[in-house]
């Protein structure tokens, strides 16, 4: 029922009646089905939502934003002929990829090959948006190749007073491979010893195989960077089979329900999107707009679709009608967005950074005392520099 849903949604944005000519068209590939559609339909569902209530109060600039969106099920042969199908057919003046990073390679070449800002919304961030940046590649997305390992280790190296034998575990993927092996030099250099890695394939039909390696190598600590699935089914395993160690994962959409549902006071999460549970006025108002447009997901893994609604809304302000590639990048290479909380600051884009200028990251866990998810690490800022 939920993929014919998806593929109706998908149809009818396809279908929609304004002229390219008449509005900002904007092309998307997402993994809207497939084994990692839970991270990308919540974020395309708002997203959509938030253009939707653009358009509704009149547009950007007096113009509407059309938004066609592309399903790729997260393979790279489907996503290299959308990217295809939307800048030559379609004639889009933004990409966005919201996918698995194995789809990055081909949709990067056709971008370039065309010459259009590519925006990663809800795809891990690639190195190649971080200074001095790729000239047509761009990210908003709550998480960061590198700067996340660095926010993760220095929460771990403060929280352990014991020497820390950590474990490594993520899915078989270019962009969480590749983290991980940051992530475990990086650990080295901080006095931690590394004693286990393991990758699961993407899904895993049973993830107790890699469990079992890594409780063998007896870790304090585990740090698992990859779609939640293989997190958490990691983490799962390994304590049925009675490892009681810390584990340390990405806050992924869903982190605050499941935070709730485990109630495992060991397993901690690290992000940068602010939880539903601080009540922001912008909170409101994405729960309002869930409730109008009848969106299926929670309210709680809805913000990275929304951030990068309000993205889309202030870049096309800033790009003069008629609209083309190189308005649209000379726009996004000045951009700075007001995030009204759901983030530690302002998303700051730059022509040499197309990440972002800060990044503020939080931590939480369960707290069993009082029963709840709670905070156990502020906003603590991280500068992207060269």
């Amino acid at each position: 029922m939920k993929r014919l849903i998806v593929a109706a949604w998908v149809a009818g944005a396809l279908a929609t009646p304004a002229p390219a000519q008449d509005a900002y068209v904007i092309g998307v590939t997402a993994g809207m089905t497939g084994p990692a559609s839970g991270n990308f339909v919540p974020v395309i569902e708002p997203l959509k939502a938030y253009i939707d209530l653009v358009n509704s109060k009149g547009g950007v600039n007096g113009r509407k934003l059309r938004l066609i969106v592309l399903d790729d099920s997260g393979e790279p042969s489907k996503a290299a002929a959308n990217a295809k199908r939307l800048l030559t057919q379609e004639k889009v003046v933004l990409l966005i990829n919201s996918s698995l990073s194995s789809t990055y390679a081909p949709v990067v070449a056709e971008a370039k090959r065309a010459n259009v800002p590519l925006y990663f919304a809800g795809a891990v961030c690639p190195k190649e948006t971080f200074p001095p940046a790729d000239p047509l590649q761009f990210c908003s997305t709550a998480f960061g190749s590198f700067y996340d390992s660095q926010a993760t280790l220095a929460y771990i190296k403060s929280q352990s007073k014991d020497a820390v034998r950590l474990g490594f575990a993520a899915m078989a993927i270019p962009i969480a491979r590749a983290e991980i092996d940051y992530a475990e030099g990086q650990a080295k250099a901080l006095g931690m010893t590394p004693v286990e890695k393991q990758f699961s394939p993407p899904p895993a039909p049973d993830y107790t195989p890699f469990a079992t390696k890594l409780k063998d190598a007896n870790p304090n600590w585990v740090y698992s960077y990859s779609p939640w699935v293989s997190q958490v089914r990691t983490f799962e395993a390994m304590r049925r089979l009675g490892w009681n160690g810390r584990y340390i994962t990405w806050a992924h959409l869903n982190s605050e329900e499941e935070l709730a549902r485990i109630k495992d006071p060991g397993f901690y999460v690290i992000g940068t999107n602010a939880y539903f549970q601080d009540d922001l006025p912008i909170q409101a108002e994405i729960r309002a707009v869930a409730h109008r447009e009848n969106l299926k997901f929670p309210v709680t893994y809805l913000t990275e679709g929304y951030i990068g609604g309000l993205v889309i809304e202030s870049v096309f302000k800033a790009t003069p009608w008629p609209p083309t590639p190189a308005k649209v990048l000379a726009a996004m290479n000045r951009l700075k967005v007001d995030l009204k909380g759901l983030r530690g600051g302002p998303l700051e884009w730059t022509k040499d950074n197309h990440f972002r200028t800060r990044q503020y990251y939080r931590v939480w866990h369960w707290d069993s005392s009082k029963n709840q998810v709670v905070r156990v690490q502020d906003w603590t800022p991280i500068e992207v520099k060269r």
